[in-house]
């Protein structure tokens, strides 16, 4: 810590009042600090009015108004609204699979809970979030935008199902679920994780008179999944 000089005595603490021999503050190191925050906000900011706004009605200059700077600052990190909608699915959705990966990898229960815990923490990090939003204007807008939707189909719905399938195939690798055809299977798996992002941005809000609690309604899915609705599973009947 600086020593600052007085009259009186020598002390570690800064004096109340500046004086001629307090330091004055570094103004470069202000700036490196904001220079720092700027991508940060920049995303938060742009984030905010995709979802509000959708991805064509969203305009930079609103991007940039709401983060608090120019312009032409916003295009110093990014270089057009594409480049920085990627940026928003990378950041909010596409970095979480290293995140769940690295954790299913070294998951210690069985394979129905692992599948519990993987959608649980897909609502805790991502569906009861604002990012969620994307998922509800990707569905709307990708047809006008085939660039976005490639890069949204490559860096989030593709790693998405290979982790599901990767569970699916862990239940039956280890004998607690039956032989699944997984090119399908993830659907269900997936389904109720796009109903509860479009529960909670478009269609919860127009449906007052029904509350749906996530976390029940994901645990019953995933009970549905693994044990059907049948009281007693009676065998297949064979014909001919």
């Amino acid at each position: 810590m600086r020593r600052y000089i007085t009259n009186q005595s020598v002390t570690n603490m800064p004096p109340t009042h500046p004086t001629p021999d307090t330091p004055p503050a570094d103004p470069l190191t202000k700036r490196g600090r904001r220079k720092e925050a700027r991508p940060g906000e920049l995303l938060e900011a742009a984030l905010d009015l995709f979802v509000e706004k959708g991805f064509a009605g969203s305009r930079v200059e609103e991007v940039a108004a709401r983060a608090g700077v120019s312009k032409g600052t916003l295009f110093l990190y990014f270089a057009s609204k594409e480049d920085l909608f990627k940026a928003v699915v990378l950041e909010s959705l596409a970095n979480r699979f290293v995140e769940w990966n690295a954790e299913l990898a070294t998951f210690p229960g069985n394979t129905t809970e692992m599948l519990k815990y993987a959608m649980s923490s897909w609502w805790e990090r991502v569906g009861a979030t604002k990012a969620s939003g994307i998922t509800k204007l990707m569905m709307s807008e990708a047809r006008n935008f085939p660039e976005l939707a490639n890069f949204y189909q490559k860096e989030v719905m593709q790693p998405g199902r290979e982790l599901i399938r990767k569970i699916l195939q862990r239940g039956i690798d280890r004998g607690e679920f039956r032989p699944l055809d997984l090119d399908n299977a993830v659907f269900s798996v997936i389904a109720p994780m796009i109903f509860l992002m479009m529960w909670k941005n478009s269609m919860g809000p127009c449906s007052t008179d029904v509350q749906i609690d996530p976390a029940a309604f994901l645990a019953s899915q995933v009970d549905v999944m693994v044990h059907g609705v049948l009281a007693s599973p009676q065998p297949s009947k064979i014909a001919g």
